[in-house]
């Protein structure tokens, strides 16, 4: 069955969906889009890293993803201007590779695969990696669930509750780095933080706990990749941005309803 890449492609979708559906949850209510972001475009260095050591591309985007994440937290941790800060590093970071990948010796490859993803082209072993990353994604999430959650509400009460709210961050830190890592295969670095945020903002309006909220964004994850491949193979359009159209338009339907209701 897993020898039809059409099977692998939804498998991959799917794999995705999982991890960076419920992490995409903590991302919003900690209003770390830019932080995702910097973190994503910072993973292309790691593809000119990987090329350039021979190094399989899911170990050299996982390193300088953790370098990135773990530099950007202890920047906010500063107190600096982080807005700027984030900009700066996620669009430096993002040339930077882009232009490390012309100075490696024999280096000639598609750029849109790594910017854009190229899901029908997920091998088995990509599904082993996609599906492993997924795996220890949802196990620190769930693992250290209830003081994530204590500690994105309310530093002054997890420290109260015996809580380090910067252990519950770097936790974070590392379940964002290895989502990037497994999605650029998927969806490519410049889409990563759509799949984090638009299924989680889709799911706001419907959920009335925080548990609720992490199902039905890895729900409207699932069915966003299922649908973006449905699509793309419709309209002979680019899978990973498909994906994120389909994302976007779950979003348009349930923030409206959301909005209806709330009128009533």
């Amino acid at each position: 069955m897993l020898d039809d890449f059409l099977v692998r492609a939804a498998l991959a979708g799917l794999g995705l969906a999982l991890a960076a559906a419920p992490l995409g949850c903590f991302v919003s209510w900690r209003r770390m889009a830019n932080f995702g972001d910097a973190t994503a475009h910072a993973a292309i260095l790691g593809v000119a890293l990987s090329l350039a050591l021979s190094l399989p591309v899911f170990a050299g985007t996982l390193f300088v993803a953790l370098v990135m994440a773990v530099l950007v937290g202890a920047l906010s941790e500063r107190g600096l201007g982080i807005d700027t800060v984030l900009g700066v590093l996620a669009h430096g970071a993002l040339a930077i590779g882009l232009v490390a990948i012309t100075f490696v010796p024999g280096a000639r490859l598609d750029l849109s695969a790594y910017l854009f993803g190229d899901i029908l082209a997920v091998t088995k072993s990509d599904l082993l990696v996609i599906w492993g990353g997924a795996a220890l994604v949802l196990a620190l999430l769930l693992w250290r669930w209830q003081a994530l959650l204590t500690a994105t509400l309310s530093p002054d009460l997890a420290h109260a509750s015996g809580i380090d709210p910067r252990l519950e961050s770097r936790v974070l830190t590392v379940a964002l780095a290895l989502t990037v890592a497994v999605a650029i295969k998927v969806v490519g670095v410049l889409l990563i933080g759509a799949m984090l945020l638009i299924p989680a903002a889709a799911a706001r309006p419907f959920a009335r706990t925080p548990e609720a909220m992490a199902l039905t964004a890895a729900g409207i994850g699932g069915v966003s990749a299922l649908a973006g491949l449905e699509g793309a193979l419709l309209f002979d359009t680019p899978a990973g941005p498909s994906m994120v159209c389909a994302a976007t338009l779950i979003f348009a339907v349930t923030a409206s309803l959301g909005a209806l209701r709330a009128r009533r």
